[in-house]
Formats: structure tokens, C-alpha cells, sequence
């Protein structure tokens, strides 16, 4: 039987929106975590959730011999998770949580039945835990577990601590590649093949972000960013690209153009080994320049996702996002030069946000014309300043362990009914911007505008109704 068995509790066929999109992505954060602890000596498993079942899941559980269970949990499977602690420890087994949402909601994993709460990177912690259960530390008592940096738990009266953080891994360089083999990774290329007719893999070059948007979850790496040696990383893309002939890639770093003299030096060893892969990525507008965006096209990039957030300066100044409307708007320009598309991430609903930052936002979008963009409504994430900005105004309808942040109330926010008609406003706006440039029958013109004041009406008329 494996010293620790690990899952993450996200089941594709239970998500109905994924059902539609189907891009799947191998979870990189737990492939990294069973490589760390196999190369310590450790004998790890993986469950990969992903094209499971939870009744498969639980079926495992249920019938193995009862070990060290470790489960990633983000925001997305916060009940999932829940419900496997559940069948977990009646199952015997010892309970382990970390990723972004348990180390904001310590206690009350701890006190849905997990024995720990891993926050922060997991390897150095999970190795540690895992030599204290092979030495029979438990049954002593709980001194030893009061010794584990980066772990919290609740003692033998029912009471919470929280140890001190781990320091960071310093050298990435010296972790072995994520184990991709422990998985079914084939099943996620072809999956993209089926559905897109391109199969696809992720990869990361460097770990955490150190720019502070306020609103931005820092819980497993803080506000860091380090890097690893781009020639170790072109060597891992190299073995992709044999063992899994993907036909594009995804970069799955917060920032992949932070550092421009590492973004000359893997591009600098692509070219010299003859590489080539499309991929996307995402970046910040001030990050990308003329010389940035000609090495990313060199490289393959045929999108690049930028984090727009809104068309008004005040907002984003709010946000500490540090990035100029004009920034974004140059960045999608010099994108479309390249024939590199762009896509524009924007948020809705941000504490202070006015009829004129909706308004500004539409005239952004508008004029830079992005080819893809998506809207959100802003919630709240526990751990963040923007979280603590707004903390006396949230009002939690459903039980913690059924819900998420994402489903959390703002008392006195405009009604999910405005922002409808915003959304709706902001497509027709930037449709209609892009059909003025070329020659369109009057009747779809017509038909827009009238659309596009129906929104605008709407919005007036809803202007005053509040979350219900």
C-alpha cells in the first residue's frame, strides 16, 4: 500500500460548462507534489479525478487499505473536497488538505474532518508529515505536530493551531519535473484532439506573482516569483513534445513575460534546438513591449490573455492593479500587429464601481477590440485586501461547506439583473464597433442599436435594485 495517496476532487462530468468547452488540463500542483515525495523514497498514487467519478472515488477509498490521503482544493471543489474528508475518514483514512482554499479556511477543513491543513507549497511540508506517520508519531500526543512548519490542525481538545510558515522553495530547479506518468496524461491530449482537433499540454516556468491586485488570491505562493533556468524548461518542453506529441501548449504561470531577459534566453535555446510550439499565455500590459511580442510570436504564441479588469483608470488604480488603460489598449494593439489575438479578462460589480467605470469599461473594449473576452462578477476571496475592504458587507446564504466564495452576497450591491445588461451592453457596443469598420447591411446596424439602448434602458431601471 502507497505511504500517501493523492487526489484533488474535480470531476469534468460534473461540471456542465467544462462539458461544453472541454479543455482539460493535467493538475500540475499535485504531479509536482508526488514527484517531490517519490524521489524522497516516499510510494505515491494518484487519483486523478478529472474523468473519474466521485462514486469511483469514494468506491477506492472504501475498499483500499486505508492510508495518508492528501486532496488539493480550490475554490471550484470546496464541497467535493468536504464530502471526501467525510468518506475518507470513515474510511480510516489520515486527511490531508492544502492548495489556495484550505489555507484560507484552515479551521474549518480541520473541523470537517481533516487531521491537517497544508498551507503554502506543499512538498518540504508533506515530506516532513509523511516521515513523522512512518516514525509512529502519532498516538504521542500533540507535541510533534506543533514542530511541522506550514501545517495547521486541531489538537486533542478540539482547539486550533497554526504553525509558523515554511520558508519557500529557493531552488525550482532542483524539483523533479511534475509526474505526469502517475497519470492517464494521453486521455487529456486526445481529449483536446476529439473535441478541437488539437491535443494540447500545460507547463510552468516559474512560481507565484509579485505584482498586488487586491482582489488576488496569494495563499500557496504569497507575493513571490521565482524562476527556473529556462534552459531546464526548454529541456522538459523537449520531452513533451516527444512523449506526447501535443500540437499546442498552454503556459500556465501567473505572468509568463515578467522577466524579459529570461524570455530572451528561452527563446534564445528554442531557436537553437529548431523547437517550435504554438501555445497561449497570460501577461500584463506592462510587461509587453515591441521586442516582448516579437519574441513571442518567434516563439508560437497565437494568444495572449492580458488582465484588463476595466476601462476606467479610477478602478484600476483602486484595484492596485498598477497598469494604464493606455498600457492595454497599446498591448492589443502591437498584439494584432503580430497576428497574435488577445484576450481581455474583465470584472464587474468592484467596490465604487459607478455607471461611468461601466461606461468607460464599454469604450475600452470598444476601441481596442480584443478577438475574445470574458466578464466576471467580482467576488470576494478570503485572505485578500479586498475581501477584508468588504467584509461587513457579506452575507453567506448557504451552509460554509455547500457553497463557495464565488456564491457569497454583497449587501447592497447592484442585482445580478444590472450586470446582465451590462455584459449585454459591452457585446453589442464592441460588436457594433467592429462591424463599422467593414461594410454591413444597415438592417443588422439597426438591429444592434436597438439592442444596445435596451441595454442602456435596462440599466436605468435596474440601477437601484440590490442583491437579493
Amino acid at each position: 500500500m502507497p505511504d500517501l495517496l493523492l487526489t484533488h476532487g474535480y470531476f469534468l462530468y460534473e461540471d456542465p460548462k467544462e462539458m461544453q468547452i472541454m479543455k482539460p488540463y493535467a493538475p500540475l500542483g499535485i504531479l509536482y507534489l508526488c514527484s517531490h515525495l517519490r524521489k524522497q523514497g516516499f510510494d505515491v498514487e494518484v487519483f486523478d479525478t478529472t474523468f473519474s467519478s466521485r462514486n469511483a472515488l469514494f468506491h477506492h477509498l472504501q475498499t483500499e487499505t486505508p492510508t495518508a490521503l492528501g486532496i488539493y482544493a480550490n475554490l471550484m471543489t470546496r464541497s467535493n473536497v468536504v464530502e471526501i474528508i467525510k468518506v475518507a475518514r470513515e474510511a480510516g483514512w489520515r486527511v490531508i488538505v492544502g492548495g489556495p482554499e484550505p489555507g484560507a479556511y484552515a479551521q474549518e477543513f480541520l473541523e470537517s474532518g481533516a487531521d491537517f491543513v497544508v498551507f503554502g507549497e506543499g512538498e518540504s511540508t508533506m515530506q516532513e508529515l509523511l516521515t513523522a506517520f512512518r516514525d509512529g508519531c502519532d498516538g504521542t500526543g500533540d507535541g510533534w505536530k506543533a514542530k511541522i512548519a506550514g501545517t495547521a490542525y486541531l489538537d486533542q481538545e478540539g482547539v486550533f493551531h497554526q504553525n509558523l510558515p515554511r520558508t519557500q522553495i529557493a531552488d525550482l530547479d532542483a524539483q523533479p519535473w511534475p509526474a505526469r506518468e502517475a497519470i492517464d496524461l494521453h486521455r487529456y491530449v486526445n481529449t483536446w484532439r476529439t473535441h478541437h482537433q488539437q491535443g494540447s499540454v500545460n507547463f510552468i516556468t516559474a512560481r507565484g506573482c509579485p505584482y498586488k491586485c487586491r482582489w488576488c488570491s496569494h495563499q500557496v505562493y504569497g507575493q513571490t516569483h521565482r524562476r527556473r533556468d529556462p534552459i531546464k524548461v526548454v529541456d522538459e518542453l523537449e520531452w513533451l513534445l516527444t512523449e506526447y506529441t501535443p500540437d499546442i501548449a498552454w503556459v500556465s504561470d501567473d505572468v509568463f513575460t515578467i522577466n524579459h531577459e529570461w524570455i530572451r534566453k528561452y527563446a534564445g535555446e528554442m531557436r537553437r534546438r529548431g523547437l517550435h510550439i504554438p501555445f497561449e499565455c497570460i501577461s500584463r500590459a506592462d510587461r509587453l513591449n515591441e521586442e516582448m511580442l516579437d519574441l513571442l510570436a518567434e516563439l508560437g504564441c497565437f494568444r495572449i490573455w492580458i488582465g484588463s479588469e476595466s476601462g476606467s483608470q479610477r478602478l484600476l488604480d483602486s484595484m492596485d492593479r498598477g497598469v494604464k488603460v493606455e498600457q492595454v489598449q497599446r498591448a492589443v494593439e502591437m498584439s494584432r500587429a503580430r497576428k497574435i489575438q488577445s484576450g481581455m479578462f474583465l470584472m464587474w460589480g468592484y467596490e465604487g464601481e459607478e455607471m461611468e467605470d461601466i461606461e468607460a469599461t464599454i469604450r475600452h473594449v470598444s476601441k481596442a477590440k480584443p478577438d475574445i473576452f470574458f466578464t466576471t462578477v467580482s467576488y470576494p476571496i478570503k485572505g485578500t485586501p479586498y475581501y477584508q475592504q468588504i467584509q461587513s458587507k457579506l452575507v453567506q446564504l448557504k451552509p460554509w461547506a455547500e457553497t463557495s466564495d464565488r456564491e457569497i452576497k454583497i449587501a447592497g450591491r447592484h442585482s445580478r439583473a444590472y450586470y446582465a445588461h451590462a455584459d449585454k451592453l459591452l457585446r453589442d457596443e464592441v460588436q457594433l464597433a467592429k462591424l463599422r469598420e467593414v461594410e454591413t447591411d444597415s438592417t443588422l446596424l439597426e438591429e444592434l442599436s436597438m439592442s444596445i439602448q435596451a441595454s442602456r434602458e435596462g440599466l436605468v431601471t435596474t440601477q437601484n435594485e440590490v442583491e437579493a
